[in-house]
Formats: C-alpha cells, structure tokens, sequence
C-alpha cells in the first residue's frame, strides 16, 4: 500500500482545504510531519484513517470530526488517493452535516453521510466510479488491504506509547493486543465452545444426577419410617450416586410388600366386627323409634283436647263471615263513592275560594261563561305584548352602544399615551442592543487568548512540579550509583580474597587415592589449610547477588530521571520563561474581564426580542386607534334610529296595558282569572255528580243487608273478614282436624302398642359399639390403602430412576471427553504442564515471530548491545507463554523489559513496532506497507542513538517503504529534509509542505 495525495476540507483543526501530496514527500524515503503542540500533525493520520474506515483510531472516536474553524456552508470532507493490490483507488468520505437550511426560512438541517470509491483506468486515462455504500467500501478496503481498522493504526501508525506499554505489560495485556493484531479469536472461540460444551455436559449430567436424587427422596419420603437404613448422603455428580440409590429403593420395596399383606388381613377381621354391631344397632333403632311414636301420639291427644272450645268457636266464626260476604259488594261501592265525593266537595272548596266575592254564588254555568269573556280579553293583547318585548330589546342595544362608546375611548386614550412615548423606547433598545454586540466581541476575542492562557500556566505547573521532581530524582540516582559502586566494591573484595584462599578450598575435596583435579596427582602430602578470614563461595555469590540488585536499582532511577527530564523540557517549551505566579495573574485576569463581557453580551437576545416585540406593540396600538376612531363615528346614527323607535312604542303601550303596570302584567292577570273560573267550573260539575250517586249507594246497601240476615249494615260490616284473616281462620281449623285424624292413626297401630309396653331401649350403648366396630374398619382400611399407595409409588419411582440411569450413561462418557479436552485448551488440566491456554499457544508462536523480527533493528540501534527473546516461563502463579525479555549483551544477562530507560525504551519498542508490522503484514497475506508512520518519542533519545535509530529507519527504503515521522523534536528539522509542517491559527491550521 502507498499513498499518493490527501485532500482535507473542514476537518479536525483544518478549517479551509488542504493537500498533502505524499508522493513528493515520499521520493526522500524518509520524511518529518511536525508542528507545535495542538497544531493537527495526529489528525493528519486521523484523516487518512477515516478516509480508509470510515472512523478515526479508537482511542480519539466519539468527538465531532468537523472543524470549529470551518463557515457554515463549508461541508467537512477528507479524499484519499493510494495504491494497494495495484490498484490506483481514490476514496472519499464526508461525515454527517448539520448545514443551513436553504428553503423554509431559518434554522438547520441533518445531511447524511456520503462515501465514494473510485478506481483509476489507466488504458482510458480516467477515473470509474465503482460504489457509493458504506458497507461496500468498508469491505472492499478491509479486503484489499487485509487488515482491520485496529491492526492498520497498530502497523501503518505505529503509536509509539502503546508499544512501550506493551514492553513493561502482564501477560494477560500482552495477549488482548495480539489477539486484536492476529485475530486470534477461531482459538478463543475454540476454547470457550469446549468449555460451553463442558458446561452443557455437565449440566446434563447434573440435572440427571438431580432429577435421580430427586427421585430418591421421593421413595424416601413414600417409604416413611418403615425402612431404617438411611439414604446414601451423596450430591449430583457424585460417583456410586446411582448403583446407591437402586439398592435402597430394592430394600424399599421390599419391605413395602409385607407391610401390605399384613394390612390387609387386619381388614379383613375388622370388617366382619363391623357387620356384628350394625345388626345389633338397627333392631335397638327400630324398638327405640316406636316407643318415641307412641309417646309423642298421646301428647299431641292431650294437646287437641284442651283446644277443643277455641275450635268450636273458630266455625261459629266461619259461618257469619261466609254470610257476610254476600253484602260485601255493596259496601264496597258505596265506601268508594263516599270517598270520591268528599274528594270533589274538597276541590271545589278550593277552587271557589281562589276567585272573587262576585263569583260566590255562580254556579257551574255562569264561572263557564265569565271564563270564556275572561279569555276574549286577554287575545286582544298579542300585539301590545311584541310592542313591550321591543322597547326592553331597544334598552339593551342603548345600553350596548353606551359601553362600546367608554371601551374605544379607552382604546383612544391608552394608544394615545403609548405612541407619544415611542420614540423614546425604540433609542433606549437601540443603545442596549449595540452595547451587547460590542461585548459580544470582546467576549470572543478574549476566548481565543484564554486557550494559550491557560495551557501555559497549566505547562508552568507542571514545570514547577517536575524541576522539584528532578531534583529528587537527581539525588536517588546518586544514591543508587553509589550504592551500586560500594557493592561492585564489596564483591570484587570478596572475590580476591576467594582467590587468594582457593587452593585451600581445592583442598577440602580432595581424597586419598583418587586424581587431584588440578594437577592429576593421587598421593597429597600437603594439602593447603584454610586461614582465618578465608571467603567462601556461597559469600561470593551473596556479594554479587547484592551488587546486581544495587546496579538494577541504579538502572531504574537513571531511567526515571530521563523521563522526568524529558516532562520537564517539554513542559518548559510550552511555559516559556515567565514566572507561574505572573501567568497565573494573567490567565485570572482573562477569565475576569471574558467573564465581564459574557454577561454583558448574554443580554443581546433578549435586546433584540425586546425590540421586536415593542415594534409590533406600535403596530397594533396604531391599527386599534383607527379602529376605534371609525366605530365611534359609525355609532352616532344608529342611537338616534333607536330612540325614534322607541317614543313610537311607548305611546302604543300606554293605551294597552291600563291600569296594570305593564302590558305583561296585565296578560298574566287575565290568564290566571282564566284558568281559576274554569277550574271552578269543573270541580262544580264533579261535586253534583258524586252528591247523586252517594244516595244511591247507600240505598242498595241496605237492602243487601237484610237479605244476608243483618239488622244493619254495620253488623255486615263487622263479621266480614278479609283475605288474610279467612286464609288465616281456615288454616287453623284445617290443621286441628289433620292433627286429630293423625293421632287417631297413630294410636290404633298394632306394632306402635306392643313396643311401647317393652322395656326403654338403650340406644346410646348400642351407637358406641357399632361406632366403635366402624373406627376400627376405616383404620384397618386406611392403613391397607396406604400400605398400597406406598408400594405402587415405590415400584413407579423405581422403575423411573432405572431409566434415568439407563440415559444418563452415555451423557456421562461424553461429559467425561469433553471435559478432558476443555480443561487441556484452557491451560487448567495435570496434562498441561505450563497451564497455557490454546489462544496462548498460538499467541506465543507469534510472539516469537515478532521478537525475532524485531531482533534484527534493535541489535542495529543499540549498537549489537540488546536482542528481544521471547519466554515461555511462567510469571509467579500466572499462566506462561507471553513472556518478553531483553537480552544484555555487556552483562550476558535476560532480563525484563520493563527495566530499559526512557531511550532504550523508545528504540526498543520502535523495533517492536516494525517487527510486529512485518509479521502482521505477512499474516494478512504479504500485502506490501510502502507508507509508514511513527508518533513521537524520539526526544528521549541521545545523538549517537537518534543517528543509529535514522539509519535504521532510513534502511526501510531498502523494501521500498516511505516512512513519516511525526514529532516536535526540533533538532529532526536539521537532520530530515523532506517535511511537513502543521501551523496553527486563529482561523484554524494549514499545512505547508517543503524541504527543512
């Protein structure tokens, strides 16, 4: 992959169009991308990583890709042309865009994202569009290229700080990187299916276990006390689980059947009792049952006689009422008539007493006839009743017109005062609002100085802190040297001494007889003896052990002191030289007058809305006034029509209504003076009628009365009896003569008689036996039901968790393989001796792939001193496989890497960097990396390493790589000609592009 030209619109910190021609930078081989701090040298790469995905590198996604600096009609656009697969490709992304609306007034709406891909014909000499979808881009580049956005930002940007975490990293961290460069994820997949597997299995295997067990208890619990061997105290899973529970369910059943067997003969001797005492007890019954008959039939006997006189009066009774109902029609005619004509005399009364003394002696014909004058008189008022209706309307329209006339006076008056004050509110709203625009810029001219402000004295800080950090950390590096020296010192004491002493040392192992392992011989006459003082090895080694640990020591605090130093230059670059309490003034004072200001401008809106409103105001007050003029002149003719219509009707009414008070009045007199002599009239007809038909009745009823043999009516009257006395008389002597008949029954009976001249049966005695015999039976019978129910239950479980353990077995075998397997790729079985997991395995094989391949740069930049091994060791209680030393060759010794100073770090994990975008790039099936950039960490290094490190990097060109350095280390504008800076401004940042 190579890239040939970028072009920029709107993006990150670029707010106008820039290019990036990286064929021109490329010619040289090696080229600088530098520019101060916050300038855009990183999204330069982030340009190019959204024009390829779509997304910029992960750790800066989330923020808004468009440009602050960009005008509203600029649309945020980034267009890549490259090489890959030799295929000259241009791609060109924009990102969603809120634009100005460009119809239907203001405001703003959403664009969506667009991508393009077009493909360079080189026989046509054109471009040919080949897709305009996201997704279809996405994958055709993730394609060509054979990397995914993540592993393209860890091997074409290399990011020098996440190699050096790699450097100082656990295993584990180790691992999630080059799983996300490898993509290892078909060998963690791998694992995590097994271990599913293993789970599922073993779900199985449990749940069947458990359902077993279940079972168990069950037959336990159906069995109850009659089996005293307990069940085995066993769990799911546990072996032995099933063989155990089939056992015990045998000696269940077992004992179960005889159980039953004896139950059941128990019943059989019950039952027999049983029918024993209920013979007995149904002839006690049977004897007890007559005697109470005959006992109760001589006291209903006695009953009847003592009510004998009661019921002989109750016929006489009968007799006169049956007699009595011949006259009953009549009195109830003539009650009925009676009742009506009190009714029509009371009406009458009333209505004669609502009319006048004229009236008195009228009868029904004359109030018929003053009725129907009454009534002439009162239609002949129709007309003066509209008449009077019409002057009461004519009042209220006078009456509306009136207040009409004081609300557009009002009107007037008000639109009068506020306009005469216009002139003098519209120059007070002009003045604030000019006030609020100049505060408004000043307010945004002091935000362009807060930024720089407040980095500086954050920088100035930071300054202040480090130079006291650099002083301590100056002091431990002489104490650690010092340490160091003393212990190099103490060891090469103690080794001299060993020297001088070692020939008695030799000494001590030699034996009679056999070869001196110095001179051969096998006589010693003379061995050397041992001195006083005398320094053995086991102390030697002590000494030397301390002074390693002294001069590690050392090594990491001179490598803490370069990175203190190193904070500190950077953070003195961009303090500069003022004090931090004078830029702490200055930054205070900023945030103090752009505070001022931002108030000041906050009430621009509400200026101008004020503004607004209060010309509208005018508007409105200037159209009510002439409103209101025209209605007050439109008001005047019709009041005067009004009052010439109503002197018109006033005279009309004044004959009409007479001596009443108005024309209604008068109508509603007469209406009542209607309706009271007719109603008169009526109840005079009704009271006649009723007085007729009284006489009559009373004259039937009489007559009716001597025919039923009474003297009077009255009498009837009296012995008359109504409903629910004649139902209530005759139920009485219909159930004397029922009860009388029913005793007579009873004390004729032949069977009655005989037993109650037996002795009292004891039936209380007789109940207790049968009762007792019962109980008996339906304990026996209990105890037989559920001695069966005990056996069906146990044959039923047994026969179910027979079945269980049948299908459980296979699942068993195959838990058992799965398992195995499971815990052998995930690193946790005996087999796996250094409990690496599969995706480890694979990891570490590439692991040291990489450490090999970056082997052959690091031995070049540290002067043949270092090389990368990979270890397999396992690191404390931890899992082995991702283990990465450095080899020293000054001291032949494999350490860590975490122990390099900041330089030897920097170069160490370049060297990584390029080893690992070697083995990725030959993962991804050899597609060429011709375009190559490394961000920072090159101000660590020393002159002679920095040449070292520019050797190597320029020897890419030997594969026909381009490689881009990013950083703001000033002395690599002499020593790399072909540059690219980024200057930043208030208008936003530019590229320029040149030698240095």
């Amino acid at each position: 992959m190579r890239l040939h030209r970028l072009h920029i619109t709107a993006f990150g910190p670029f707010g106008g169009a820039q290019e990036v021609d990286f064929d021109d930078l490329s010619a040289a081989g090696l080229f600088l991308l530098h520019g101060p701090t916050g300038a855009g040298k990183t999204s330069v790469l982030d340009a190019v990583c959204f024009a390829l995905y779509g997304s910029v590198p992960g750790a800066r996604q989330g923020g808004s890709l468009r440009s602050d600096h960009a005008l509203a009609a600029t649309r945020t656009e980034v267009t890549l042309e490259l090489t890959v697969a030799g295929r000259r490709l241009e791609v060109t992304r924009q990102p969603p865009w809120e634009r100005p609306k460009k119809k239907g007034g203001p405001g703003t709406t959403v664009d969506k994202a667009q991508s393009w891909l077009r493909e360079y014909d080189a026989p046509a000499g054109s471009w040919k569009d080949l897709s305009r979808s996201h997704q279809e881009i996405g994958e055709e580049i993730t394609q060509l290229l054979g990397m995914s956005r993540e592993q393209f930002c860890q091997v074409v940007l290399l990011p020098q700080g996440d190699f050096a975490r790699f450097l100082r990293a656990d295993a584990e961290a180790r691992g999630k990187l080059l799983g996300r460069l490898f993509d290892t994820r078909r060998f963690a997949a791998v694992e995590q299916r097994l271990a599913e597997l293993r789970r599922a299995a073993e779900t199985q295997v449990r749940a069947g276990d458990a359902e077993l067990l279940a079972d168990g208890h069950r037959m336990q619990q159906a069995a109850g006390d009659i089996v005293e061997l307990p069940l085995p105290d066993l769990s799911p899973g546990d072996p032995g689980l099933a063989e155990s529970v089939l056992e015990w369910a045998a000696i269940a059943r077992s004992t179960a059947r005889e159980r039953f067997t004896v139950a059941h003969c128990a019943q059989a001797a019950a039952e027999s009792a049983q029918a024993a005492a209920n013979h007995v007890l149904e002839d006690v019954r049977e004897v007890a049952r007559l005697q109470r008959r005959f006992a109760e039939a001589r006291e209903r006997a006695a009953r009847l006689e003592e009510r004998s006189g009661a019921h002989r009066e109750a016929q006489a009774r009968m007799e006169r009422a049956r007699k009595a109902e011949a006259v009953a029609p009549a009195l109830g005619l003539r009650d009925a008539t009676e009742t009506e004509h009190r009714r029509a005399a009371g009406t009458e009364a009333r209505a004669r007493a609502l009319l006048s003394e004229t009236f008195a002696g009228a009868g029904a014909t004359g109030l018929a006839a003053a009725a129907r004058k009454a009534a002439e008189e009162l239609g002949g008022l129709e007309s003066a009743r509209r008449a009077e209706h019409r002057i009461a309307g004519l009042a209220d329209e006078r009456d509306v017109l009136d207040r009409q006339e004081r609300a557009d006076e009002d009107v007037l008056h008000d639109a009068g005062t506020w306009l005469a004050e216009w002139d003098a509110t519209r120059a007070d709203l002009q003045t604030r609002i000019e006030a609020a625009q100049e505060a408004a810029t000043r307010a945004e001219q002091l935000t362009v100085q807060r930024e720089p402000a407040q980095a500086r004295l954050t920088a100035a800080r930071m300054r202040d802190q480090l130079a006291g950090d650099t002083d301590e950390a100056h002091e431990r590096v002489l104490a650690a040297r010092e340490r160091a020296t003393e212990a190099r010192s103490h060891w090469l004491d103690l080794k001299e001494q060993r020297l001088k002493g070692i020939a008695a040392e030799l000494a001590a192992g030699l034996v009679d007889g056999e070869a001196c392992a110095v001179c051969g011989a096998t006589e010693h006459p003379a061995p050397a003896r041992k001195v006083d003082g005398h320094v053995g090895q086991q102390a030697e080694e002590a000494a030397l052990a301390a002074y390693q640990r002294a001069d590690e020591q050392r090594t990491e605090e001179e490598r803490r002191l370069g990175v203190v130093r190193e904070a500190l230059a950077a953070a003195t670059a961009e303090a500069g030289d003022l004090p931090t309490a004078q830029l702490a003034e200055l930054a205070e004072e900023l945030e103090e007058r752009h505070a001022e200001a931002h108030g000041a401008a906050s009430g621009l809106h509400a200026a101008r809305e004020a503004l607004v409103q209060a010309e509208r105001e005018r508007e409105r007050r200037l159209a009510a006034q002439q409103e209101a003029a025209r209605r007050v002149a439109s008001r005047a003719s019709l009041r005067d029509a009004l009052d010439r219509e109503r002197a018109s009707l006033e005279g009309e009414l004044a004959q009409a209504r007479g001596s009443a008070g108005s024309v209604a009045a008068r109508a509603a007199q007469l209406e009542r003076q209607v309706a009271l002599l007719t109603e008169a009239a009526d109840a005079a007809r009704v009271a006649a009628d009723t007085a007729q038909r009284l006489k009559d009745a009373d004259a039937r009823l009489a007559d009716a009365a001597f025919r039923a043999g009474f003297d009077t009516p009255s009498a009837a009257a009296a012995a008359l009896l109504d409903d629910a006395a004649h139902r209530d008389l005759q139920h009485r002597l219909d159930a004397w003569q029922q009860e009388e008949a029913a005793v007579r029954a009873v004390l004729a009976e032949a069977e009655t008689t005989a037993a109650a001249g037996q002795p009292p049966a004891d039936l209380q005695a007789a109940e207790q036996a049968a009762s007792a015999a019962g109980r008996r039976v339906r304990e026996a019978g209990s105890a037989r039901d559920a001695a069966g129910r005990r056996c069906t239950e146990l044959d039923r479980l047994t026969h179910r968790a027979g079945g269980s353990v049948r299908r459980l077995g296979p699942l068993r075998e195959e838990y058992d393989r799965v398992a195995r397997l499971a815990t052998l790729a995930a690193g946790t079985s005996a087999d796996n001796e250094r409990k690496m997991r599969l995706e480890s395995y694979v990891l570490a094989a590439r692991l040291e792939q990489v450490a090999a391949a970056a082997t052959t740069r690091l031995a070049r930049m540290s002067s043949g001193r270092y090389t990368l091994v990979h270890s397999a060791d396992r690191a404390g209680r931890g899992r082995s496989g991702l283990g990465l030393h450095v080899v020293d060759a000054w001291t032949g010794r494999e350490r860590d890497t975490a122990t390099l100073s900041g330089g030897e770090t920097f170069f160490a994990s370049l060297a990584l960097a390029l080893g690992l975008a070697d083995v990725v790039t030959d993962e991804a099936g050899g597609v060429r990396l011709d375009t190559l950039f490394i961000d920072e960490g090159f101000g660590s290094l020393d002159d002679q390493t920095l040449d070292e490190v520019l050797d190597v990097l320029d020897s890419l060109r030997e594969r026909d790589r381009s490689v881009g350095i990013v950083s703001h280390v000033a002395d690599l504008r002499r020593r790399i000609h072909a540059q690219l800076e980024v200057v930043k401004g208030r208008s936003g940042s530019v590229v320029r592009q040149g030698g240095g």
